[in-house]
């Protein structure tokens, strides 16, 4: 069987070891450039961090866990979850903790990769697995003056939680998935909220609830269960996932959803003017709470539309020329979600760039593979994060197909393999095709490059990708004997 090194020790990076684990894979290394595992539910720490898919679907099919406290899980009982598993799997014995991968290079002479970390260690694996995310690198605006603020600031992915927000201005800069959440954490603390919103979002009700124990228990003792549970909430998520290009009508019934929801808690109708979307639900990534329109509504809270300029000394200044004074400011600004793999240095197949491959945009075969690139392999890559829907199931499907990938090359000795260019230019060519009829094209976001390219959305069901990524298809690869020429599969 073959070496592997995979980067990251988020789902992405538990779920591909795990499915290699299961199919008699031994050889495998985890490097995790933090202290412990997790990705995001580690390292997202701010106040009401939890996630918007219910708890069964945002979980391992094979790992169902029967007594989660709440539909919607919070941070904390995710990431025990996954803790959990990787202590049930052994996992952390194959984790290095504290390497922080630099680059990457392939080396056809040997057919191997050398991975190099910050600290100057390198090793070499015959695969190369990265699972670093799509969410992992906080972005900050490209507001001017941030340096010059006088007071404390963070980014919400990054929370200061030693800095105190009890009678304090506060400034919040972005209303996206997170502030969502904090805002009204945070709304009681504070003197004064200031939130700078550049967009309005679609927010829908969150139909959230503690699982009594009675549930747990009918969970635990009811075979089948837990499948029958987690296979109601991915039938409700594929027939949303439909009204994004199929059955537009179904987009139309949710947006009504979240217009009604928007009546019901805004009564101010210059607030609710505000608050109201001017783009298509779907074009950004809709948000789901039932506490951010009364957080927003109470009186220690203003919601600023008008642009930001500058930040001064004293808080934020408006293009109006308003001054905004402020003592703690509060960055929601996202991700760099299309910096695949930055600020890593991979290098494939004669030496070539894999950011100079990406110029223009990310783009891989089945979001996996990448043509110069010979046995590296993506999960979560470009094209397969989710507007409805787990990301888990997705990590699913891309783990087998590598696992298939990984057998073939075990049944070859020093061999590697490599995704054709036609295959993978006509499977992007295709995807693009049809993101073009996806509600992602009629606004900014981080779905999409400064190009307009949209590099980080499956345009379909999870259902429609799993079909996709069940097999192999052995002619869109090639197959080289390690000191010969590649060929192509029969």
């Amino acid at each position: 069987m073959p070496e592997v090194i995979i980067i990251g020790a988020g789902f992405g990076g538990l779920g591909m070891a795990i499915e290699l684990q299961r199919n008699g894979f031994r050889e495998f290394t985890i490097l995790e450039r933090a202290a412990d595992l997790g990705g995001v539910w580690r390292e997202n720490t701010y106040p009401g961090a939890a996630c918007d898919v219910p708890s069964p679907l945002y979980s391992f099919a094979h790992e169902p866990k029967p007594r989660w406290r709440q539909r919607y899980s919070t941070r904390e009982d995710i990431w025990e979850y996954m803790r959990g598993i990787a202590d049930r799997h052994g996992l952390r014995d194959h984790i290095v903790f504290g390497a922080d991968v630099s680059e990457a290079e392939f080396d056809e002479a040997t057919g191997q990769w050398t991975v190099r970390t910050a600290d100057g260690v390198a090793r070499t694996a015959d695969v190369l697995i990265s699972a670093v995310g799509q969410l992992s690198r906080p972005a900050m605006p490209p507001i001017p003056g941030i340096k010059r603020f006088a007071g404390e600031s963070f980014h919400s992915a990054q929370w200061d939680h030693d800095v105190k927000l009890a009678g304090k201005r506060v400034a919040c800069i972005g209303t996206g998935a997170s502030a969502i959440q904090y805002v009204p954490e945070i709304q009681p603390q504070a003197a004064h909220l200031t939130v700078f919103q550049r967009t309005a979002a679609w927010v829908l009700p969150k139909f959230d609830t503690d699982y009594k124990p009675v549930h747990q228990r009918v969970l635990v003792a009811v075979p089948g269960m837990p499948v029958a549970e987690r296979l109601s909430w991915w039938l409700m998520a594929e027939f949303l996932a439909l009204g994004l290009v199929e059955f537009p009508g179904i987009a139309r019934v949710v947006s009504g959803i979240a217009a009604k929801h928007l009546e019901e808690q805004v009564a101010d109708p210059e607030l609710r003017a505000k608050l109201t979307p001017d783009f298509p639900i779907g074009c950004k990534r809709a948000l789901f709470s039932n506490d951010y329109y009364p957080a927003l509504c109470e009186p220690n809270v203003t919601v600023e539309t008008t642009a930001i300029g500058e930040i001064v000394l004293e808080g934020i200044r408006t293009a109006d020329g308003a001054l905004h004074e402020a003592d703690v400011i509060i960055y929601g600004t996202g991700f760099k979600g299309t910096e695949f793999l930055w600020p890593m240095k991979i290098r494939g197949r004669g030496g070539r760039n894999l950011e100079d491959a990406w110029d223009g945009g990310a783009h891989a075969y089945l979001g996996i593979t990448v043509p110069e690139f010979p046995n590296l392999f993506l999960v979560y890559g470009p094209n397969t994060n989710l507007g409805v829907g787990s990301i888990i199931y997705m990590i699913e499907s891309q783990a087998r197909y590598i696992r298939r990938a990984l057998q073939l090359l075990g049944e070859r000795p020093r061999t590697y393999l490599e995704v054709r260019p036609d295959p993978e230019r006509a499977y992007n060519d295709a995807l693009q095709h049809r993101l073009a009829r996806t509600p992602w094209n009629f606004c900014t976001s981080w779905y999409r490059t400064a190009s307009g390219r949209i590099t980080n959305n499956w345009p379909g069901t999870t259902r429609s990708y799993r079909r996709r990524t069940r097999d192999l298809h052995l002619p869109d690869y090639t197959f080289t004997q390690v000191g010969s020429q590649p060929h192509e599969f029969q």
